[in-house]
Order: structure tokens, then sequence, then C-alpha cells
């Protein structure tokens, strides 16, 4: 299979899949019980498997984000909870949402099968994208959890492309604020930027944001590379099935 019709048809749905439960009812409760609020508990639980570090080595890593935001809930949430447990919490939270949501998929297993593939394939050489390589190295749910081992999977995809998506940002020129802006405007203040301060972008930085993707495509394509033509077509398949069990489970977010 062509590698560039891989990456156009795959990335986009591990993009809205790796991310579908972050913001759940289930996945909130799951941090309230922590003692962390929504956005306390993506920040502690995503950034956790990077340790407890100081809060400039998490903004380091997510890249979009105000990392005056970020210190402010990394700080608050590891006085209530280390790191490393927060980040497993958020995990077992992936995994609950698989179990719920992907159980039965057709297409699982070979999705489950292929994503192995590219993930051992990246993880060869991890310079530069630190929240993959964290993430990658947390430990996956049994394989007859089938449901639970393919979100692991998407989320850890989703890690992979988003890692080597910032390393692209930067090498192009393009602030990530910028960058973060142009892809997703509506969500600006979300990632603590005030809104007076919204950017005017320019037709040059839309550009670099252009070249921004091709890049990343480039950085990720030999992972994806590694499978072979029926390997493509399961992940694909998998895939298909993955964004079809999101659209009927009304996931929040999933459609972005």
């Amino acid at each position: 299979m062509d590698l560039a019709a891989l990456l156009e048809q795959a990335c986009p749905i591990v993009n809205k899949a790796g991310w579908a439960f972050y913001f759940t009812p289930e996945t909130v409760a799951r941090g309230d019980a922590q003692g962390l609020d929504s956005f306390m508990f993506y920040v502690a639980g995503r950034g956790g498997v990077l340790g407890d570090v100081e809060p400039p080595v998490v903004a380091a890593a997510f890249g979009y984000f105000n990392p005056d935001v970020i210190a402010l809930l990394w700080d608050a949430a590891r006085l209530k909870v280390r790191p490393r447990d927060a980040a497993r919490e958020f995990i077992a939270a992936a995994h609950d949402f698989g179990r719920t949501v992907f159980a039965g998929t057709d297409g699982l297993d070979g999705f489950a099968a292929a994503a192995k593939v590219v993930i051992d394939r990246a993880r060869t050489d991890v310079s530069a994208l630190s929240l993959f390589a964290a993430i990658a190295a947390e430990p996956e749910p049994a394989p007859d959890d089938l449901a639970a081992l393919a979100m692991h999977r998407l989320m850890v995809l989703r890690e992979f492309r988003g890692s080597a998506h910032l390393v692209a940002v930067v090498a192009t020129g393009i602030e990530p604020r910028i960058a973060h802006f142009i892809r997703r405007p509506d969500l600006y203040e979300m990632f603590g930027w005030p809104k007076d301060a919204a950017p005017q972008i320019t037709d040059a930085e839309t550009a670099l944001l252009a070249a921004a993707e091709e890049m990343t495509d480039r950085l990720v394509g030999p992972a994806y590379a590694a499978l072979d033509d029926e390997g493509a077509r399961a992940l694909l398949h998998g895939l298909a099935g993955i964004e079809s069990a999101l659209a009927r489970a009304s996931v929040p977010g999933a459609r972005q």
C-alpha cells in the first residue's frame, strides 16, 4: 500500500481515537477520586509518565500550552498524587474506555497486531520524542484484554505522531502556540492562552505549518512503512471499526 495514502487515512483516526477518553465522565470521575479536577488529571495523567519532574519539562513535552498554566496544574496535582501514580490512573481510564467502547469491534485483533509493528519500529529511535518514549515504556494490558489493548496502542500511536509533529513544528520555525491557533482556534483559550492575545495569522505562518505537516509524515513514515500490505490493510480495517464504535458511542470530542 502507498505510504502516503496509509498515513492520510490512518493518522486522523488515530488522533481522534487516541484522546477520546480524556474528558469522559468516567475519566473525570477517576480523577475526582484522586482529588484532581479534569484538567489537573489531564496534565498529571498524561505528563506523569515523565516522572516527578519540574513543570518546564512537562510544558516542553506538551508543546502547545501556556507554560504558566501547565505549571499551575502540574504543581497543584502533584501535591495530591505522585505523577507516576496519576499516569497509571489515567492509563487505566484509557483501558476502561476501550473495554466499554471497543468491545466486539470488528478487526480489533488485526489493528492491535499492526499497531505493535508500528510502535516497535518507532521505538528503535525515540530521539526528541520524550512523551512518546515515556508512554510507550508503560506496561500494556494482557493480549486477551483486546479492547483495552487496542485503546492502549491507539494512545501510544497518538503520542508518537504528536511528539513527531512538535519536533516538526519547531524545526520549521513556527511557534507552537501559533501552530495550535491555526489548527484549533476554538481551543486556544482552553490551552491557557488569553483570548485578547489571539494572534493574527500570516500566509507565511500557514505555509510553515503545512511544511511541518509534511515533515511529520516523513518522521513517522518509516515506522508505518514497517507494515506489509496485509498489515496496512489490517490497521485501516481496525481503525474503520474503531471510528464507527466512537460514533455509535457518541463520545464527546471524537468528531474532532
